[in-house]
Protein backbone atom coordinates (compact mmCIF):
# COMPACT_ATOMS: atom_id res chain seq x y z
CA UNK A 1 0.00 0.00 0.00
CA UNK A 2 1.56 3.37 -1.04
CA UNK A 3 2.47 5.82 1.67
CA UNK A 4 0.31 8.90 2.05
CA UNK A 5 2.11 12.22 1.78
CA UNK A 6 2.13 14.39 4.87
CA UNK A 7 -0.47 17.14 4.68
CA UNK A 8 0.56 20.82 4.72
CA UNK A 9 -0.48 22.76 7.81
CA UNK A 10 -1.17 26.36 6.80
CA UNK A 11 -3.42 29.35 7.30
CA UNK A 12 -4.76 31.99 4.94
CA UNK A 13 -2.19 34.38 6.43
CA UNK A 14 0.59 31.96 5.51
CA UNK A 15 -0.63 31.81 1.91
CA UNK A 16 -0.70 35.62 1.68
CA UNK A 17 2.82 35.84 3.10
CA UNK A 18 4.13 33.23 0.64
CA UNK A 19 2.60 35.14 -2.26
CA UNK A 20 4.22 38.38 -1.06
CA UNK A 21 7.60 36.66 -1.00
CA UNK A 22 7.16 35.42 -4.57
CA UNK A 23 6.01 38.79 -5.91
CA UNK A 24 8.41 40.91 -3.85
CA UNK A 25 11.02 42.72 -5.98
CA UNK A 26 13.59 42.55 -3.18
CA UNK A 27 12.96 38.91 -2.19
CA UNK A 28 15.95 36.56 -2.28
CA UNK A 29 15.66 33.98 -5.06
CA UNK A 30 16.19 31.08 -2.68
CA UNK A 31 13.22 32.31 -0.60
CA UNK A 32 11.12 32.66 -3.77
CA UNK A 33 11.85 29.03 -4.76
CA UNK A 34 11.04 27.73 -1.27
CA UNK A 35 7.81 29.72 -1.11
CA UNK A 36 6.86 28.39 -4.57
CA UNK A 37 7.41 24.81 -3.37
CA UNK A 38 5.11 25.29 -0.39
CA UNK A 39 2.38 26.97 -2.45
CA UNK A 40 2.43 24.11 -4.96
CA UNK A 41 2.10 21.60 -2.14
CA UNK A 42 -0.81 23.61 -0.72
CA UNK A 43 -2.45 23.47 -4.17
CA UNK A 44 -2.20 19.68 -4.00
CA UNK A 45 0.55 19.04 -6.56
CA UNK A 46 2.56 15.85 -6.17
CA UNK A 47 6.12 15.97 -4.91
CA UNK A 48 7.51 14.23 -8.03
CA UNK A 49 5.78 16.73 -10.32
CA UNK A 50 7.08 19.70 -8.35
CA UNK A 51 10.61 18.22 -8.29
CA UNK A 52 10.60 17.66 -12.05
CA UNK A 53 9.28 21.10 -12.97
CA UNK A 54 11.56 22.96 -10.58
CA UNK A 55 14.60 20.73 -11.23
CA UNK A 56 14.95 19.84 -7.57
CA UNK A 57 15.33 16.51 -5.80
CA UNK A 58 12.35 14.99 -4.04
CA UNK A 59 14.30 15.08 -0.77
CA UNK A 60 14.60 18.87 -1.14
CA UNK A 61 10.84 19.20 -1.57
CA UNK A 62 10.11 17.07 1.47
CA UNK A 63 12.76 18.94 3.50
CA UNK A 64 11.06 22.33 3.04
CA UNK A 65 7.61 20.77 3.54
CA UNK A 66 8.65 19.33 6.88
CA UNK A 67 10.42 22.57 7.93
CA UNK A 68 7.29 24.57 7.06
CA UNK A 69 5.05 22.18 8.99
CA UNK A 70 7.29 22.42 12.06
CA UNK A 71 8.18 26.14 12.09
CA UNK A 72 5.86 27.87 9.65
CA UNK A 73 7.39 30.67 7.53
CA UNK A 74 10.45 30.79 9.80
CA UNK A 75 11.32 27.27 8.66
CA UNK A 76 12.03 28.54 5.13
CA UNK A 77 14.99 30.63 6.31
CA UNK A 78 18.48 29.18 6.50
CA UNK A 79 19.57 27.94 9.89
CA UNK A 80 22.52 29.62 11.55
CA UNK A 81 25.82 28.08 10.57
CA UNK A 82 29.11 28.09 12.36
CA UNK A 83 30.89 29.25 9.23
CA UNK A 84 34.45 28.65 8.18
CA UNK A 85 36.84 28.26 11.11
CA UNK A 86 38.57 31.53 11.90
CA UNK A 87 42.16 31.57 10.69
CA UNK A 88 43.21 35.09 11.65
CA UNK A 89 41.85 35.45 15.16
CA UNK A 90 42.42 37.86 18.04
CA UNK A 91 45.79 36.27 18.68
CA UNK A 92 46.90 37.10 15.13
CA UNK A 93 45.66 40.70 15.55
CA UNK A 94 47.72 40.98 18.73
CA UNK A 95 50.82 39.69 16.90
CA UNK A 96 50.42 42.40 14.25
CA UNK A 97 50.01 45.15 16.86
CA UNK A 98 52.98 43.90 18.87
CA UNK A 99 55.15 43.77 15.74
CA UNK A 100 54.37 47.42 15.03
CA UNK A 101 55.72 48.33 18.46
CA UNK A 102 59.12 46.92 17.58
CA UNK A 103 61.76 48.80 15.54
CA UNK A 104 61.46 48.16 11.80
CA UNK A 105 63.99 45.91 10.08
CA UNK A 106 67.50 47.21 9.46
CA UNK A 107 67.58 49.89 6.76
CA UNK A 108 63.90 50.85 7.00
CA UNK A 109 62.48 53.95 8.67
CA UNK A 110 59.00 52.56 9.31
CA UNK A 111 56.74 49.55 8.95
CA UNK A 112 54.44 48.84 6.01
CA UNK A 113 52.05 45.99 5.22
CA UNK A 114 54.40 43.79 3.16
CA UNK A 115 57.20 44.17 5.70
CA UNK A 116 54.94 43.16 8.60
CA UNK A 117 53.67 40.15 6.60
CA UNK A 118 57.23 39.07 5.80
CA UNK A 119 58.28 39.30 9.45
CA UNK A 120 55.23 37.31 10.59
CA UNK A 121 55.51 34.88 7.65
CA UNK A 122 51.87 35.35 6.77
CA UNK A 123 49.68 36.74 4.00
CA UNK A 124 50.02 40.45 3.27
CA UNK A 125 46.26 40.55 2.61
CA UNK A 126 45.63 39.29 6.14
CA UNK A 127 47.85 42.03 7.56
CA UNK A 128 46.10 44.67 5.47
CA UNK A 129 42.70 43.45 6.71
CA UNK A 130 43.84 43.86 10.32
CA UNK A 131 45.26 47.32 9.62
CA UNK A 132 42.08 48.39 7.82
CA UNK A 133 39.85 47.09 10.61
CA UNK A 134 41.92 48.93 13.22
CA UNK A 135 42.05 52.10 11.13
CA UNK A 136 45.87 52.04 11.04
CA UNK A 137 47.40 53.76 8.00
CA UNK A 138 51.13 53.16 8.05
CA UNK A 139 51.97 55.07 4.88
CA UNK A 140 49.96 58.21 5.68
CA UNK A 141 51.02 60.73 8.24
CA UNK A 142 49.66 63.89 9.81
CA UNK A 143 51.59 66.75 11.29
CA UNK A 144 50.43 69.10 13.99
CA UNK A 145 52.02 71.63 16.25
CA UNK A 146 51.55 71.59 20.00
CA UNK A 147 51.87 75.05 21.48
CA UNK A 148 54.06 75.45 24.55
CA UNK A 149 52.86 78.99 25.19
CA UNK A 150 52.21 79.31 28.97
CA UNK A 151 49.28 81.62 28.16
CA UNK A 152 47.84 79.31 25.51
CA UNK A 153 44.47 78.82 27.23
CA UNK A 154 43.84 82.53 27.75
CA UNK A 155 44.92 83.55 24.24
CA UNK A 156 43.06 80.74 22.52
CA UNK A 157 39.89 81.43 24.52
CA UNK A 158 40.13 85.11 23.58
CA UNK A 159 40.34 84.37 19.85
CA UNK A 160 37.73 81.61 19.78
CA UNK A 161 35.47 83.90 21.79
CA UNK A 162 35.79 86.51 19.04
CA UNK A 163 34.73 83.88 16.49
CA UNK A 164 31.74 82.57 18.43
CA UNK A 165 30.55 85.68 20.29
CA UNK A 166 32.10 88.90 18.95
CA UNK A 167 31.60 92.17 20.89
CA UNK A 168 28.72 94.42 19.92
CA UNK A 169 29.48 96.79 17.00
CA UNK A 170 32.70 94.88 16.32
CA UNK A 171 34.18 93.62 13.07
CA UNK A 172 36.43 90.60 13.60
CA UNK A 173 39.17 90.25 11.00
CA UNK A 174 41.84 87.58 10.53
CA UNK A 175 44.99 88.97 8.91
CA UNK A 176 48.18 87.31 7.70
CA UNK A 177 50.55 87.26 4.76
CA UNK A 178 51.53 84.57 2.27
CA UNK A 179 55.14 85.32 1.30
CA UNK A 180 57.43 84.20 -1.51
CA UNK A 181 54.78 83.05 -3.97
CA UNK A 182 56.75 82.13 -7.09
CA UNK A 183 55.72 83.10 -10.62
CA UNK A 184 56.80 79.94 -12.45
CA UNK A 185 56.63 79.39 -16.21
CA UNK A 186 56.10 75.75 -17.12
CA UNK A 187 54.19 73.60 -19.55
CA UNK A 188 50.89 72.33 -18.19
CA UNK A 189 48.12 70.25 -19.71
CA UNK A 190 46.76 66.70 -19.66
CA UNK A 191 48.14 63.25 -20.38
CA UNK A 192 46.56 59.83 -20.96
CA UNK A 193 48.10 56.87 -19.17
CA UNK A 194 48.37 53.30 -20.41
CA UNK A 195 45.29 52.30 -18.48
CA UNK A 196 43.27 54.94 -20.32
CA UNK A 197 42.97 57.35 -17.41
CA UNK A 198 43.44 61.06 -18.10
CA UNK A 199 45.00 63.39 -15.56
CA UNK A 200 46.60 66.80 -15.25
CA UNK A 201 50.26 67.05 -16.15
CA UNK A 202 53.00 69.53 -15.23
CA UNK A 203 56.41 69.50 -16.88
CA UNK A 204 59.25 69.02 -14.43
CA UNK A 205 61.35 71.90 -15.80
CA UNK A 206 60.33 75.51 -15.21
CA UNK A 207 61.57 79.11 -15.23
CA UNK A 208 61.44 81.44 -12.22
CA UNK A 209 60.03 84.89 -12.90
CA UNK A 210 60.16 86.44 -9.44
CA UNK A 211 58.21 86.22 -6.21
CA UNK A 212 55.34 88.10 -4.64
CA UNK A 213 53.88 88.59 -1.18
CA UNK A 214 50.15 88.67 -0.44
CA UNK A 215 48.53 90.34 2.56
CA UNK A 216 45.02 89.01 3.13
CA UNK A 217 42.24 89.73 5.60
CA UNK A 218 39.20 87.54 6.24
CA UNK A 219 35.99 89.01 7.66
CA UNK A 220 34.92 86.30 10.09
CA UNK A 221 31.22 87.19 10.02
CA UNK A 222 30.83 87.22 6.22
CA UNK A 223 33.77 85.25 4.84
CA UNK A 224 34.74 88.15 2.56
CA UNK A 225 38.42 88.42 1.60
CA UNK A 226 40.49 91.60 1.24
CA UNK A 227 43.88 91.22 -0.40
CA UNK A 228 46.85 93.31 -1.45
CA UNK A 229 49.94 92.07 -3.29
CA UNK A 230 53.28 93.60 -2.29
CA UNK A 231 56.88 93.08 -3.28
CA UNK A 232 58.01 92.82 0.34
CA UNK A 233 56.46 92.00 3.70
CA UNK A 234 57.94 94.74 5.86
CA UNK A 235 56.13 96.37 8.77
CA UNK A 236 55.46 99.45 6.63
CA UNK A 237 53.80 97.21 4.01
CA UNK A 238 51.68 95.60 6.71
CA UNK A 239 50.52 98.93 8.14
CA UNK A 240 49.80 100.31 4.66
CA UNK A 241 47.61 97.26 4.07
CA UNK A 242 45.84 97.84 7.39
CA UNK A 243 45.11 101.47 6.41
CA UNK A 244 43.60 100.34 3.11
CA UNK A 245 41.65 97.59 4.88
CA UNK A 246 40.05 100.02 7.34
CA UNK A 247 38.87 102.16 4.43
CA UNK A 248 37.09 99.12 2.95
CA UNK A 249 35.42 97.97 6.17
CA UNK A 250 32.17 99.35 7.60
CA UNK A 251 32.62 102.43 9.74
CA UNK A 252 30.44 104.35 12.16
CA UNK A 253 30.13 105.63 15.68
CA UNK A 254 31.26 103.04 18.22
CA UNK A 255 32.60 100.71 15.52
CA UNK A 256 35.47 98.50 16.68
CA UNK A 257 37.89 96.35 14.70
CA UNK A 258 39.35 93.26 16.34
CA UNK A 259 42.26 91.85 14.34
CA UNK A 260 43.57 88.30 14.82
CA UNK A 261 47.30 88.03 14.04
CA UNK A 262 50.15 85.61 14.58
CA UNK A 263 53.39 86.51 16.35
CA UNK A 264 55.44 87.42 13.28
CA UNK A 265 57.74 90.37 13.94
CA UNK A 266 56.04 92.84 11.55
CA UNK A 267 52.78 92.45 13.50
CA UNK A 268 54.45 93.58 16.71
CA UNK A 269 55.78 97.01 17.78
CA UNK A 270 52.89 98.82 16.11
CA UNK A 271 52.11 100.91 19.20
CA UNK A 272 52.27 104.25 17.40
CA UNK A 273 49.90 103.07 14.67
CA UNK A 274 47.51 101.65 17.26
CA UNK A 275 47.52 104.94 19.18
CA UNK A 276 46.41 106.65 15.96
CA UNK A 277 43.66 104.03 15.56
CA UNK A 278 42.07 103.63 19.01
CA UNK A 279 39.19 101.63 17.55
CA UNK A 280 41.55 98.82 16.39
CA UNK A 281 42.57 96.00 18.76
CA UNK A 282 45.20 93.37 17.95
CA UNK A 283 44.76 89.81 19.26
CA UNK A 284 47.81 87.56 18.92
CA UNK A 285 47.56 83.79 18.58
CA UNK A 286 49.59 81.68 21.01
CA UNK A 287 53.09 80.75 19.86
CA UNK A 288 53.09 77.76 17.49
CA UNK A 289 49.32 78.07 17.08
CA UNK A 290 48.83 80.13 13.94
CA UNK A 291 46.19 77.54 12.94
CA UNK A 292 43.84 79.54 15.19
CA UNK A 293 43.88 82.24 12.50
CA UNK A 294 41.04 81.50 10.08
CA UNK A 295 42.68 83.25 7.12
CA UNK A 296 45.12 80.32 7.04
CA UNK A 297 42.20 78.19 5.85
CA UNK A 298 41.61 80.54 2.94
CA UNK A 299 45.32 80.56 2.05
CA UNK A 300 45.13 76.78 1.75
CA UNK A 301 42.09 77.00 -0.55
CA UNK A 302 43.68 79.71 -2.70
CA UNK A 303 46.90 77.72 -3.06
CA UNK A 304 45.00 74.70 -4.39
CA UNK A 305 42.74 76.74 -6.67
CA UNK A 306 45.23 79.26 -8.09
CA UNK A 307 48.88 78.40 -7.48
CA UNK A 308 49.26 74.64 -7.58
CA UNK A 309 50.08 73.40 -11.08
CA UNK A 310 49.72 76.88 -12.64
CA UNK A 311 52.04 78.75 -15.01
CA UNK A 312 52.82 82.48 -14.89
CA UNK A 313 55.21 84.21 -17.30
CA UNK A 314 55.72 87.15 -14.94
CA UNK A 315 54.75 88.49 -11.53
CA UNK A 316 52.00 90.63 -13.05
CA UNK A 317 50.17 87.53 -14.28
CA UNK A 318 50.46 85.99 -10.81
CA UNK A 319 48.97 89.08 -9.17
CA UNK A 320 46.13 89.26 -11.72
CA UNK A 321 45.27 85.59 -11.14
CA UNK A 322 45.07 86.12 -7.37
CA UNK A 323 42.99 89.29 -7.70
CA UNK A 324 40.55 87.58 -10.07
CA UNK A 325 40.21 84.67 -7.68
CA UNK A 326 39.51 86.98 -4.73
CA UNK A 327 36.79 88.76 -6.74
CA UNK A 328 35.22 85.46 -7.79
CA UNK A 329 35.50 84.02 -4.27
CA UNK A 330 33.78 87.01 -2.68
CA UNK A 331 30.69 86.53 -4.87
CA UNK A 332 29.90 83.29 -3.02
CA UNK A 333 31.86 83.78 0.21
CA UNK A 334 30.47 82.23 3.38
CA UNK A 335 31.87 82.30 6.93
CA UNK A 336 33.83 79.31 8.12
CA UNK A 337 32.19 77.21 10.82
CA UNK A 338 34.63 77.04 13.71
CA UNK A 339 35.25 73.50 14.92
CA UNK A 340 37.84 72.06 17.24
CA UNK A 341 39.74 69.08 15.86
CA UNK A 342 41.44 66.73 18.29
CA UNK A 343 44.24 64.26 17.59
CA UNK A 344 44.23 61.35 20.00
CA UNK A 345 47.57 61.09 21.76
CA UNK A 346 48.84 64.40 20.36
CA UNK A 347 50.09 65.55 23.74
CA UNK A 348 51.95 62.33 24.64
CA UNK A 349 54.11 59.81 22.89
CA UNK A 350 51.79 56.87 22.39
CA UNK A 351 52.57 53.60 20.62
CA UNK A 352 50.07 51.98 18.28
CA UNK A 353 49.27 49.45 20.98
CA UNK A 354 48.28 52.22 23.39
CA UNK A 355 45.87 53.63 20.80
CA UNK A 356 44.33 50.33 19.68
CA UNK A 357 43.90 48.52 23.01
Amino acid sequence: MPRTAKPIAYTDSDVASLQRIIKGQKSEQRMVRRASIILRLIEGQQIKVIAGEMHEGTTTITKWRDRFNEQGLNGLYDEKRSGKPQVYDEQFRQRVIEKLQQPPPYGLSHWDGPTVAKELQTSVDAVWRILKKEGIQLSRQRTWCVSTDPEFTEKAADIVGLYLAPPKNAVVICVDEKPSMQALSRTTGYVTLRNGKTMRAVKSTYRRNGTQNLFAALEVATGQIHGQATKYKKRTDFLTFMDALLNDLPSGQGQEYHVVLDNYCIHKRCDEWLRDHPDVFFHYTPTSASWLNQVEIWFNIMTRKVLRGASFDNVKQLIEAIEKYIAAYNEYAEPFEWKKREVKGSQIRDTIANLCN
